[in-house]
């Protein structure tokens, strides 16, 4: 289809992770087995809180649906690049970047606000441990996720449209294992500034605004728990933040590595290697921090499996 002087491209190129033909059987079975493992523990995760009725608590569903996100955060890029390498091909279609890209923006969003909602249940668990009943209720809750979902699909949804209005010439080649929002718009040949505007903007918003709620629970639960007089209870209190703060770390850490770090320091090979971290590896390790750390759901994964070897042998 033409616009004046320019074609819209039917495909891009998605050159991945190496283009050296000898390494993309190791590649595909490192990210395969990554997958696997990062999919399976996410999807064990939820089946033991959904099957736990002791896990039925503000936190627990909480971290029921970041396992739910993280398994399709994974699902939305590493199919598509093991598929390509097994069968030797590079494209992507058109409408399958852009619904990449949607899916990409969708689920790291959600990923920041379920941690932000995370951090203030905790807030509210260590700091006004006897409203925690009536603050975290079930419907508070389901506000709290259904709002995020809300606007996680409004942001991605703008974000999609505003790049399908683009236009895109000769070059279709991108250093990358998937379709991500700004090296695509470096591809555009019309101009890109709105686009520009909305990612500094509504993103910035989007993602600092969780984050500065994340950090004032910490200041928050720090300075609770720095007043109790007992080590024994300073401990208790800091580890049932432990896998949290954790995963925040990684996520926001990863995240800064990409796309705050500066410009001079970029470089397609490491941002691509770096895009590897928050949305392959980040998914993958969040069930082993969670299970490392908290014994409940070592407790309903045991029960879990115990289920599973009664069954079979009945």
């Amino acid at each position: 289809m033409e616009r004046g002087n320019h074609t819209r491209v039917s495909e891009f190129i998605l050159l991945g992770l190496s283009s050296e033909p000898e390494k993309q059987g190791l590649i595909f079975w490192v990210f395969l087995v990554v997958y696997l493992v990062g999919a399976a523990g996410n999807l064990l995760i939820i089946l033991a809180i959904g099957l736990d009725s002791h896990l039925h608590t503000p936190v627990y569903f909480f971290l029921s649906n970041l396992s739910l996100v993280d398994f399709c955060f994974i699902s939305s890029t590493v199919p598509k690049m093991l598929l390509n390498i097994q069968m030797q091909m590079q494209s992507i279609s058109y409408g399958g970047c852009l619904a990449q890209i949607y899916f990409c923006i969708l689920f790291a969003n959600m990923d920041n606000f379920l941690l932000a909602g995370m951090a203030y249940d905790r807030y509210v668990a260590i700091c006004h441990p006897l409203h925690y009943s009536t603050r975290m209720s079930l419907q508070t809750c389901a506000l709290i996720v259904g709002s995020s979902w809300l606007v996680a699909n409004f942001h991605s949804l703008l974000h999609t449209l505003l790049m399908a209005r683009l236009d895109f010439c000769a070059n279709n080649v991108m250093p990358y294992f998937f379709c991500d929002l700004v090296p695509l718009l470096q591809l555009s040949c019309t101009n890109t500034q709105l686009n520009q505007l909305m990612i500094l903007l509504v993103g910035g918003l989007i993602v600092l605004i969780p984050f500065l709620g994340i950090l004032v629970s910490y200041v928050h639960i720090v300075s609770a728990v720095l007043k109790v007089p007992s080590a024994k209870g300073k401990q208790k209190a800091f580890s049932t933040c432990g896998s949290h703060l954790t995963v925040v770390i990684l996520f926001y850490g990863t995240i800064t590595g990409v796309y705050l770090s500066p410009s001079s320091s970029h470089s397609a090979k490491k941002d691509s290697l770096a895009s590897v971290m928050y949305m392959v590896v980040t998914p993958m390790l969040n069930p082993f921090i969670y299970c490392l750390r908290n014994k409940d759901i070592k407790g309903a994964l045991r029960k879990l499996f115990s289920l599973q070897a009664l069954s079979h042998r009945l």
